[in-house]
């Protein structure tokens, strides 16, 4: 379904909310608001992970898991000096060879708290020692204290968490840049499908749209809840890296293309049952889509919801990005759409029947 100036505003301001991994509950909740209109249904677990249910037409059909996670990378405070400078380690697979010169955001106890990640100018620098990316503790950020006492007084401590303060924005009419687009998309997409299937004929299968916690530090959220959840099939649903920018192998990383449709995986943790109907609706839809690999395992969520249990057959559909964990992440929104588009036509295809299983006696 095409993007509407309410979607885009909803977008902009999921990706406006800062959610770093295991301080996710602010961007929850506005989620779980914005699926609420258009689902049965919306419940969360302990940790924050949330879903919204679409009932479905045929209690006898499957029930379908859509999921994407909701947290994003940061940095954590670990430890601030006697001149009220503040050491970061690393929340997530933040890159911290581009953290120099920029801006943070630190979520206080008091509220927000601005800072600095300090740049030592280029005059002062040794050249051969500093135009290496640094390490995560020889960074430093300024919050304009000038000591413990009066960081403190900010409302920040040990353990506070803080994002880039990126916004995001238009580059073009199709396409968006910024921050936290991995995988804030991801729950974007999941109300847009709950919405495309609020319209016409109630799918036979009932839909779990999951938007779960912790992804970045191994899945926990997608984990825990997947069990609690308990549904017959999975589509899991995030980026995956664009391979046309230049300086990248494609016999290395493959061949993806931003604007050429969201891309699905074979291999190892994806269910080929599962694999065949989304390329299957895919053709019968025509939406273009793109092929990748996997060798070992996914490096996404895929890699825990298929073990839940006595195992879910499940499938990873992927939204193309460039310059992914960096603070100007860009993907094409008809991608977005064509993965909408996608994910509904999958839950509208299962029927009572369906198994999605390797039969093998």
């Amino acid at each position: 379904m095409p993007i509407s100036d309410d979607d885009r505003a909803f977008l902009f301001d999921l990706l406006r909310t800062p959610s770093p991994t295991g301080f996710e509950a602010p961007g929850q909740r506005l989620w779980a608001a914005r699926a609420a209109e258009f689902a049965d249904a919306v419940d969360s677990d302990a940790y924050g992970s949330a879903w919204a249910t679409k009932r479905g037409a045929n209690d006898a059909a499957p029930t379908v898991l859509l999921e994407a996670h909701a947290d994003e990378i940061g940095f954590a405070l670990k430890y601030v000096t006697d001149e009220g400078f503040l050491r970061v380690d690393r929340i997530g697979g933040s890159d911290h060879a581009i953290a120099r010169a920029r801006r943070v955001v630190f979520l206080g106890s008091k509220g927000p708290v601005a800072g600095v990640l300090g740049n030592t100018a280029i005059h002062l620098r040794d050249r051969e020692k500093d135009e290496k990316a640094p390490k995560i503790e020889e960074l430093f950020v300024d919050v304009g204290a000038s000591s413990r006492e009066e960081v403190a007084d900010l409302g920040l401590r040990v353990g506070h968490p803080a994002v880039y303060a990126d916004a995001a924005e238009l580059l073009t009419e199709s396409r968006v840049t910024g921050r936290a687009l991995d995988n804030r998309l991801g729950g974007f997409v999941l109300t847009q499908v709950l919405a495309a299937l609020k319209t016409g004929d109630r799918p036979q299968a009932a839909t779990v749209a999951l938007n779960a916690v912790q992804e970045e530090i191994g899945g926990n959220g997608a984990k825990m809840a997947t069990y609690a959840i308990a549904p017959d099939v999975a589509v899991v649903l995030d980026v995956t890296h664009a391979t046309d920018s230049p300086g990248i192998e494609k016999a290395k990383h493959g061949d993806v293309k931003l604007g050429g449709g969201p891309t699905v995986t074979h291999g190892t943790v994806n269910h080929p049952a599962v694999v065949a109907r989304l390329v299957e609706v895919a053709e019968k839809e025509g939406i273009a889509l793109q092929h990748e690999s996997s060798s070992r395992y996914s490096g996404t969520d895929t890699d825990v919801v298929f073990t839940t249990k006595a195992g879910i057959p499940a499938a990873l559909v992927s939204i193309p990005m460039r310059y992914m964990h960096s603070t100007v992440e860009t993907v094409d929104l008809g991608d977005v759409e064509a993965t909408v588009r996608l994910l509904e036509a999958f839950v509208r295809s299962v029927r009572a029947d369906d198994t999605f299983r390797t039969e093998i006696l």
